[in-house]
This record gives C-alpha cells, structure tokens and sequence, in this order.
C-alpha cells in the first residue's frame, strides 16, 4: 500500500525498499541476510547503549547488535541502481552514518471519556506522509497511558521530515498478561516540526489486537484523491465496514435492516457472504425467544447479545434505560395491574396507572380527550400530525349530506362552500381495512377502517363533522354525527383515536423514522468512508439508530413480543401494516415542504408542528447548503462522485426496494437535489422523529385517547352505546398498562444525550465547515427561543420540535 511513496532528497523511487522494510529491535527483525560485517559490528559496539541515532530512516534508541547487524545487510543498504547515490542514513562505500535525529513529531492523543474508555494496551503509531513513514513507535510515559477522558503528549523521531502527514496508523498490541480490551481514541493531533497541525479524527472503539489507519481530517471525496495509497485506504475501508454491516431481509416488503448476526461471525472469525440476505421472519422460532422473569413478553435474546461497539448504547445510556423501565414496570407489577384481565370498572381508575409520572400535558388530555376541538387539535399538534387532506369535494366512500352536517356549520355557509373556501379536512385510514387481527388474552380484537371528515371553523378551530368507521357506506355502515347521542359520538371519536394509533405507531413512527433511518446509516456506513464530507455530515444523525431497532426487533416485533400482547392487529398485522405503508410511501410525503403543500394544509392556523418544522428544516438546509457547495463545486462533481451515487442507489434499493413509483431518487445529478435529499434525511432522523416520538406518554397515557386494541366489533346501530359498552370495549387493564408502560419508556429519551446541532465528535477540521455548524447551532438556539416565547401564550404548549430537545438521530 506504502511502497510507491517517494522518500525526500532522493531522486529515484527508493520508497519502496525503504518504506517496505521495517525493523522490530526486540527481536522480531528482517531476516533478509545472515552477512557478517565486521567493520560496521565495530562500529556498532562503539555506540552508547543508549544512545539514539538514525539508521534507514529508523530510530534506534537502544537496539540489540544482532538487529542492527541485519539492518546493515539488508536491501534497503544498497545503492540506488538508476543514480548510484547511497540510500538516507548511509555514506558512499556502504558504511552507515550515524546522524542525529533530525525530525521530531509531537502526538496528542485523546482517550473518550466515555465509561471503560480506556485500555491497558500497548499502543504504537506509525505516521505515513508524502516523503516518507516514520519508524513504529510505542506510546509509553510513567504510569498507566490511556485513561478514559486523558490526552496524553508523545513525541515520534524521524530522521527527516515527512512531508504532507497522509495517514496514522494505530497498532494496538498484547501488554503483558492482560486481556484483550477495548479503546475508545476520540482523536490525535499531530504537530509537524514547522509547526504544521494535523487532525487525525477516530471517535471509534478499538477493540482486540490490530492496526488501524487513520486519515487527516480534512474531507474529500473520491475524486479530489489522486494518490494510489489514499485510493486504495478508501477502498479497503469499504470493504471492511461492508463485511461488517450486512443487510438482512426481515419480511417480504419491508425496508433491509442490519444482520446482527454479522457481528456474532466476526467474533468467532467465521467467514461470511456480502450477498446474504437470509430472511429472520421466523428467528423468534428458535429456542432464544423466550419469556424472561418479571417481563410480560418474550425476548429475542440472541440477537441482543452481540453488538458492534461503534453502533452499540453507551453504558450511561443503557444505565438510563434500565434505570426508567425498572421502577415503572416493578410499581405496576407489585400492584397486580400487569396481570390482571378483565374491563375496568370505571374510566377514573385509568389515571391511577403511572400515577407519579404525570405530565402538564397528560394531565390537560385527561380533562380535555372527550372535546371535540381537543380531537381536532391533535391532528395538528398531537403525535401524528400528518393524516389530514383538505378536500375540494367529497368522496363517493362517504356520503355525508349537507343536512347532516347543517346543525354544526350554522347558518350563513354549507358544506359545498366549505369544501370551495378550503375549511374541509379528511383523515382517511384506508390502510387498516385488510389489516389482519389479533387474540389478546384469548379474545378475539377488531379493527375499522374509518373515514373522519373535519371543519375549520370561523374561529380557527379544526373540529370533526362526520365518521364513518368503514370504507363502505351502506346501512351496516352509519355516519356519526356531533348531533347523535354522547355515547355514540364518543365511542364513535374513539374508534377513530384506536386508527390512529394503529397507523401512527406502525407507519409514521415505526416505519417513516425509526426503520427508513436504519436504512440511511446502513447505507452511509456501508458506502462512504470516514473521509467523505457526506459521511462526517450524516453520521451524528445515525447514532444509536441500529441499537435501538435492534432493541425493538427482539422485544416488540418478535413473535409473543409486546406488540403480539397489546395491538389488536399483532405482529403478523404489523407486517402487513408496514409493508403496505411502504409500498405507498413516496418522495413528497418524506420532504416536509413537500407533504404539506401536497396535502393542502399551509394555511391552517395554530399548526404549531408545520410552523415549528418549516423552521428546523430551513435552518437544516441551509446548513446542509453550505457543507455541500464547500465540497462540490458544481453539478458535474455530485454526478462524479462514484461513493456518492452508490450511497443513494443502495438507499434506492434496500430502502426502498427499487420502487420507481417512490419517487425518491436512485442517482443525484445536480447540487439541488442533493441538498434536498441530505436536509429530508437530517429532518426525518432528527425532528420528525421527535414530533411524532416524544409525545407518545403526554398522550397515550390517558389510555381511551389512544386505545390499543378494540375488544367489540364497531357499532353497525346508532342508540346502543353505553358507559359498561364503552368500557367493555377498551383495552383490557393488563393490555393498557403494557402499553402506558411502553408509552413511558419512549417517550423519556435516556441519558448520553445530544441535541440537534450538537457535534461534540470534531469530524470537520477545516475552518469554513466549522462555521457552517456554528451558524446552524445559532439559528436554532433562535429557533427555540422563539417557540418558547409562543408557548407563554398557550393553553398548552408546544414543545416537541424545540431543539432543545430534539435528538440528533433516532436513539429511543
């Protein structure tokens, strides 16, 4: 890889005998030749013990006679065939030069502060620059080196200068008796003899016994390298990361995720297939799904056993976690809830589940969740703000009138010139009307398919006109109406808020972050080296994301996991639900400008989650806008960038599944595109998974506003509802307190934090993207000032896309 480098003051290409040979003094040397030498022995025993000198571009501080008797001998003594001229380090005639050291490279080296950072490890650095690579040499100083949270100063001797510093190579190595261990190295600073820095990025665990190689940070892409040794570290970086993260097919349908099972093979050095794409539909099958003590479902086991340390939860963060299931789970559990079956007996019992984690909000759904303009207001501001379509005339699926819906509109106005000023909405939860259902407890659960249409009244408040819980109209099929009987208008609204919660957390929580973010960090890992621009800008927005969906695969997902134990639909629902929520899911709904204008609601007062959005996804693009136009200068250089198209055609592909009617893009051609594509990625993998996660406890732990299952048929009657039919109806109380359970432990994002714009890992270096991120962590801290202001001013405040606490990437 090294061997074409040139060595400086020579003019021929002697790098590849000197850079090619390298000498261990402890014994482990070059074997090239078992000479005799006489004279250069003598020379040898006149030297110090420990003296240092250079010899072949080697320093020696204290090296054995035999060693640098095979040194003398080897290849690299010999003079140059095309000029004769004798190699640095010797004199005409064969006889060594004992010259002082001329170049000394001052190393600072930064350990993670992370817990278990740091490693008992002999470490040693080699530095590969243009004109050269300096000899191996340890890292060592008084006392233990590499402590988690320590920068540490070495100095590494050359006998001339390198050149422009290339690539770091780290070898880390057996230390006496101790065990292999792990090393997070955040970063090493290399300061040149004149005076030059270079920034050598990592913020990666090292673990066991290797070399790893290093680039300066400065970011290019492929084609701004022409060197032969930089071309091929890219392409032996790929490689490497591509056999280590390997997709996996989890259900006909459904976007590739990573195959854990990769990570199990590298341990025990098994070979392995790039192509491998076995299907995991019935891992739970096999005897590691199984139920653990204290815990209501069965866990994957396996498949949580093994995780690459770069994409696994952090200690703290596992810590947090633990530390907010245990106490939930352990109160609900000692008090019987999550065992006991049966309806409840009365609607005031359900604020007692999660009693000591009430929230201002969940305490304002509590009073509120029974009001119609608080069931308009959620469609806007609640967990799932991206169901409406305003209508310019009704569908043929439902027949409402305008004398059903002539009481609640008043006098003045009808439907028709509602439907003409563009004050009729539609929520239409089509999706659910194939959907397969599910046993809980033994019970058979139903699912609807309801259509609810919705005003914009004269006072800007969004409230519901009509519901039909079917997509056929006939007279099975009736038309809720405000006007009909409390019991009936209510059941009628919570049918409705059990679709949404089906939809929402299958489709737009599930599938639209947490799944389609997978899929852009595997593709990101997979594709694009640690030097590429696009990696440094995407990889703070991939944290944790494997970590957490493998999480929710072994728990949630699996067979007899919690979704099996609490959704009406199950698993096998959720895979049908998924799978045909991807197969709609275009470009427009994924860009945020995009979706609203498409589903025309831009004008609809008090719709905190566009305003607040449109807000972070400007700031996003035009931060975006900048790291982009730093590095490609033009069209021609986004559409050369080989690394670059095959990231977006392995997103186009395993994301996506090769969808042309997607419309997301298989090749990027022009800077716009580009931009558009890198800000909807950092939006949805950022804000948008806040706005439809975070939220979840605020309002879902009132259970009858987000029901997780339905245990009677929708009412085919108007006139039978009642309060012992509404209660049979809900969810069961072990049902909904797993579910509130699972509620709490999402919405309460565990500790090792990072908010938006929060890059503490320095993988830019350069001065210009520095800025870029400056100016974007300055737009944003605007950005939340100015919701915070709003909110003074709410009933109930919107605080879910506040940068504050929106997290960088999808990690809970």
């Amino acid at each position: 890889m090294n061997s074409a480098l040139p060595v400086r003051g020579t003019g021929c290409a002697r790098g590849k005998q000197l850079l090619g040979h390298k000498t261990d003094w402890a014994g482990r040397g070059s074997k090239d030749s078992s000479l005799e030498l006489p004279e250069r022995e003598s020379q040898l025993k006149s030297i110090p013990e420990r003296a240092g000198f250079i010899l072949d571009g080697l320093s020696c501080p204290a090296s054995p006679p035999q060693a640098l008797t095979q040194q003398l001998s080897s290849p690299a003594a010999q003079p140059c065939l095309v000029c004769g001229s004798p190699p640095p380090g010797w004199l005409p005639g064969g006889r060594p030069s004992f010259s002082p050291i001329m170049a000394v490279y001052r190393v600072c080296v930064t350990t993670g502060s992370y817990l278990k950072a740091g490693t008992l490890d002999n470490i040693s650095v080699t530095l590969v620059g243009t004109c050269g690579e300096s000899p191996r040499q340890r890292l060592d100083r008084m006392g233990r080196d590499f402590t988690a949270g320590s920068v540490q100063k070495y100095k590494v001797r050359c006998s001339q200068e390198l050149g422009e510093l290339l690539l770091l190579r780290l070898h880390k190595e057996r230390y006496a008796f101790f065990p292999k261990d792990s090393w997070y190295c955040s970063r090493i600073c290399v300061t040149a003899p004149d005076g030059t820095l270079s920034h050598f990025p990592c913020y990666q665990w090292i673990e066991g016994y290797c070399t790893t190689e290093l680039r300066t940070g400065t970011a290019r892409t492929v084609c701004q390298d022409s060197l032969p040794l930089l071309l091929d570290h890219r392409k032996r970086e790929l490689q490497a990361r591509q056999e280590c993260y390997r997709w996996k097919v989890y259900a006909p349908g459904f976007p590739r995720m990573v195959d854990v099972s990769s990570f199990r093979e590298m341990e025990s050095n098994e070979k392995f297939a790039l192509t491998k794409t076995t299907p995991c539909a019935d891992q739970g099958d096999s005897s590691g799904n199984r139920y653990l003590p204290g815990f209501p479902m069965k866990i994957d086991i396996p498949s949580l056993l093994y995780m690459e340390p770069n994409i696994r939860y952090s200690v703290t963060k596992t810590t947090s976690l633990l530390f907010n299931a245990i106490p939930a789970s352990l109160g609900l559990k000692l008090r019987g809830l999550l065992d006991r079956k049966g309806s409840w007996k009365k609607l005031d019992d359900i604020r007692n589940i999660l009693c000591g984690h009430k929230t201002f909000t969940s305490e304002y759904v509590t009073d509120h969740w029974h009001e119609d303009y608080f069931f308009g207001y959620q469609y806007l501001n609640g967990v799932n703000p991206v169901m409406l379509h305003c209508l310019s005339s009704l569908p043929s699926k439902l027949p409402v009138t305008n004398d059903m819906v002539a009481p609640l509109l008043g006098p003045g106005t009808c439907l028709q010139t509602e439907l003409e000023r563009g004050n009729i909405f539609l929520a239409d939860y089509w999706i659910l009307a194939e959907v397969p259902v599910h046993c809980i407890n033994g019970r058979p659960q139903y699912v609807a398919a309801p259509l609810c249409l919705l005003w914009l009244n004269p006072q800007g408040a969004l409230v519901p006109l009509a519901i039909q819980l079917s997509q056929t109209p006939g007279p099975d099929s009736p038309i809720f109406l405000p006007t009909d009987s409390d019991w009936d208008w209510l059941l009628a609204k919570t049918w409705v808020r059990n679709s949404e919660f089906l939809v929402h957390e299958n489709n737009t929580h599930f599938l639209c972050t947490h799944l389609l973010c997978e899929a852009f960090a595997m593709a990101t890992l997979r594709q694009l080296p640690l030097c590429h621009p696009i990696y440094k800008l995407l990889l703070p927005h991939t944290r944790y994301t494997l970590q957490v969906n493998t999480i929710a695969r072994a728990t949630l997902l699996n067979p007899e996991g919690l979704v099996d134990k609490v959704t009406s639909i199950g698993r096998q629902g959720l895979l049908y639900l998924m799978s045909t929520g991807l197969a709609h899911f275009t470009y427009t709904n994924f860009c945020l400008p995009d979706s609203l204008r498409a589903r025309g609601v831009l004008a609809i007062p008090n719709y905190h989650y566009r305003d607040d959005g449109l807000k972070i996804w400007a700031a996003i693009e035009s931060f975006v806008s900048e790291i982009v136009g730093h590095y490609y200068p033009s069209n021609a250089s986004v559409q050369q960038d080989s690394e670059l198209q095959a990231w977006v055609g392995e997103i186009f592909a395993q994301a996506f599944l090769g969808r042309e009617s997607s419309g997301f893009p298989r090749r990027l051609c022009s800077l716009g595109e580009l931009v558009t594509f890198l800000t909807a990625i950092i939006f949805n993998c950022s804000a948008q998974h806040a706005a439809v996660n975070s939220g979840q406890h605020d309002f879902g732990v009132w259970m009858p506003n987000a029901p997780s299952s339905m245990r009677q048929p929708p009412p085919q009657t108007k006139g039978t509802a009642t309060l012992k039919s509404y209660l049979d109806t809900l969810p069961e109380v072990n049902t909904t307190c797993n579910n509130t359970l699972l509620f709490w432990l999402v919405s309460q994002e565990p500790k090792d934090q990072r908010p938006l714009g929060t890059y503490p890992d320095e993988h830019f270096t350069e001065e210009a993207p520095r800025r870029s991120i400056a100016a974007f962590q300055s737009r944003l801290a605007q950005i939340s000032r100015d919701i915070r202001a709003r909110n003074r001013g709410l009933a109930l405040p919107y605080a879910y896309l506040d940068p504050r606490v929106i997290e960088n990437s999808v990690s809970i």
